[in-house]
């Protein structure tokens, strides 16, 4: 008796036995419920105030239209105008929620009761997260005019606590490691040791650092990934504060007199900033839209992150922060527990009572997957790290030490992994319907413009202004649709057997010169796809056109749009070329002509000749706004341009390069997505020139340039 109830109490879950137990009790409730739901009535105040359509269209479409109205007034959401669409939001949400529940279910025969029980089902779990959500928002909070106030003390040199940069590293290759390390050696702050912490004791990694003048550690294993990597370093390093940085990430000069400042308040733990990326996402790339679509991430970092920051339930990241040695210690270093090590080290920290914070704020860059299948392992890792907090002592939900708030958007985080599973089942209903030949629900034409209408319109419009244009519903729900099949099979396994998978590392610097079809990843979307062209070309030849057709329009575009996203396509080289207008001096013999940089990189540029001409012969080139001198090739030149390789680049002239590449306070803007409507036409315009990518991706960048 008394083990049974320390396992009913535990803060994880219990094990199979109990859990199984647990299932077939929910079942049972489920059941329960089902008979007892039918002989609910839907209650009066459900029943439509009017019933004419041109009413009814206009009552939706005003709703729209004051939401409308309040977007276009406060482009940037303000406290109030957030808190006025929100409350509108939950009221929409609230209503739609009761009439679906209550006045819509069909309860005719048995399968019915499934079908429309099932289809309810698929709903809530695919924008139950998006409910919390708007609950949450109410609290987002901005840490930037703090950041300003704090960093007064750090760069008059009243505060400069010593800090140890930890720089963890897995097979990455020596260009993508020595730019880590030449960027945080260029960072604005005096008191700082650097450590590249190899776990693949590289002979030739260790001597890149002596090389970079860096401290280099390693161990004898492997034991917990990067987590114990980090925690083999804690005893060897002695800085009051450690930064840590992913192997491809590299701050900008700023980025510890931006966040240092913060640990005056002794509350302070841990503050995290933005992930950002200086290659395009492989779904962008793939598709030919890389400078329209925004990366996956930027929804979390820019929506997600400062609205947990309100609630103090910020994610830790693992890389691109600031921690504070005393209480990292005291909690046992890095949670090891987990894939997941660093999301659960931040949980464990504000259990303690201690502030995690979110500064937003991009003061670093790095590498996305570059491609799909680099791409979709990094997120089944993600959601099996996420997932198997529920089976470990940091579990979020009942870890002692969090309030209802701080537990509620750690629950949201959960919740998002088994989306999942509801796009996939949305990828079938319209299947089922055509199969059945019936709907899951029972609703007039009248109760859908009544109900339906205002909720999805007012979503269409308040979603992208809620997350600062980062996503569009539409572009949301690609990236869901190129991962909903391998993330579906994965929260499945790691609910059955959390700790089956070790942690993979994301390959980085890669290149392809050929269009590449991941099959494995393909081949479930090919056969979503082939069922349901099936069921709508052999319904509509049978049974004509019905409105739910319209769905099934939908999937069909969304699936060959994955479907091409998960070609990868040629990516023929790892660096990365920036636009950055420059001065530029050149010098061959005693001739001399002068230029702007239209583009660099670390392997050359390319050039606007503004006085003088060049030979083919090798050039001395100056930037004498950074002071930096090279020797170059000119590679291709045309009437007033000219096209530079870099020849025998030294390690000084890297230690100007790289910096002016990549840690330039600043240089890491926030984009904006284009408007439904633009994503929708930009989507369409991919998948039917698709085969002329680069016409496609010519005509991107005009208007990126608008």
């Amino acid at each position: 008796m008394v083990q049974l109830r320390k396992s009913v109490w535990s803060n994880t879950l219990p094990v199979p036995g109990f859990r199984w137990l647990g299932v077939g009790i929910a079942l049972l409730a489920g059941w329960k419920l089902m008979q007892v739901l039918p002989l609910l009535q839907a209650p009066a105040w459900l029943a439509l105030p009017v019933t004419e359509p041109v009413t009814l269209w206009g009552i939706a479409l005003t709703i729209a239209a004051v939401c409308w109205a309040i977007t276009r007034l406060y482009p940037r959401p303000s406290t109030w105008s957030r808190l006025i669409l929100l409350a509108i939001m939950l009221v929409l949400t609230g209503r739609y929620l009761l009439w679906r529940v209550l006045g819509t279910l069909r309860w005719e025969s048995g399968g019915l009761v499934a079908f429309s029980l099932g289809f309810l089902a698929l709903e809530v779990l695919s924008s139950a997260g998006g409910w919390i959500q708007l609950f949450l928002m109410a609290q987002t909070r901005d840490r930037r005019p703090e950041a300003d106030l704090y960093g007064v003390a750090v760069t008059a040199g009243k505060y400069q606590p010593t800090v140890d940069i930890l720089i963890p590293t897995y097979n990455e290759p020596a260009f993508i490691l020595k730019r880590t390390i030449l960027g945080c050696q260029a960072l604005d702050y005096a008191p700082k040791t650097i450590y590249l912490l190899d776990d693949t004791r590289r002979p030739e990694i260790r001597a890149l650092a002596q090389a970079l003048g860096c401290a280099y550690l390693t161990r004898p294993d492997n034991r917990h990934a990067k987590a114990g990597n980090l925690n083999h370093a804690l005893p060897l390093t002695q800085g009051e504060l450690i930064a840590v940085f992913d192997a491809d990430f590299i701050p900008t000069r700023n980025f510890l007199t931006r966040t240092v400042g913060f640990f005056q308040n002794s509350r302070v733990a841990l503050v995290q900033t933005p992930q950002t990326f200086y290659n395009p996402d492989p779904v962008a790339h793939n598709l030919g839209l890389s400078a329209v679509l925004t990366p996956e991430e930027e929804i979390f970092y820019r929506q997600i992150q400062p609205m947990r920051d309100g609630v103090q339930g910020v994610i830790c990241s693992g890389t691109s922060l600031v921690v504070r040695r005393a209480p990292l210690e005291a909690i046992g270093g890095f949670v090891t527990e987990s894939l997941s090590e660093d999301y659960f080290t931040g949980v464990k920290l504000s259990a303690q009572g201690l502030e995690v914070i979110y500064l937003q704020e991009k003061l670093s860059a790095g590498l996305a997957a570059e491609n799909m299948a680099a791409h979709i392992s990094q997120r089944l890792r993600w959601a099996q790290g996420t997932l198997q907090g529920l089976f470990i002592p940091s579990n979020p939900l009942t870890i002692p030490g969090l309030n209802f708030k701080q537990r509620l958007a750690h629950l949201e985080g959960l919740l998002n992994w088994f989306g999942s599973w509801a796009r996939v089942g949305f990828l079938l209903i319209p299947v089922l319907v055509a199969l059945s030949n019936t709907l899951p629900f029972q609703a007039t034409p009248a109760e859908l413009i009544y109900y339906f209408m205002p909720y999805y319109l007012a979503q269409f419009i308040v979603f992208p202004w809620l997350n600062r244009q980062s996503r569009s519903i539409l572009t949301a729900d690609l990236y869901v649709l190129t991962t909903c099949w391998p993330v579906s099979v994965a929260v499945w396994q790691t609910l059955m057997r959390p700790f089956e998978r070790g942690f993979r590392v994301t390959p980085k610097g890669l290149s392809n010169h050929k269009f590449t079809v991941n099959w494995p990843l393909v081949t479930p979307l090919v056969v979503f796809l082939g069922v349901n062209l099936a069921c709508f070309v052999w319904f509509m030849l049978t049974q004509g056109w019905q409105w739910v057709w319209v769905w099934s329009i939908y999937n069909l575009i969304m699936l060959c749009l994955a479907c091409l996203a998960l070609v990868d396509a040629p990516q023929p080289s790892p660096y990365p070329w920036f636009p950055l207008q420059k001065l530029v001096q050149f010098q061959q013999g005693e001739r001399t002509a002068w230029g702007l940089t239209e583009q660099l990189s670390e392997l050359g540029a390319s050039v606007t000749l503004t006085q003088g001409r060049l030979t083919p012969e090798p050039v001395t080139v100056t930037l004498p706004e950074v002071g930096l001198t090279l020797t170059a090739q000119p590679q291709h030149q045309e009437t007033g341009r000219v096209t530079l390789a870099w020849t025998d680049v030294t390690l000084d002239q890297e230690r100007k390069l790289i910096p002016l590449l990549f840690c330039r306070p600043g240089q890491w803007q926030e984009r904006k997505v284009p408007s439904e409507w633009r994503s929708l036409g930009w989507l369409l315009q991919a998948l039917v020139r698709w085969p002329l990518r680069h016409q496609l991706r010519d005509k991107v960048r005009a208007h990126r340039l608008q």
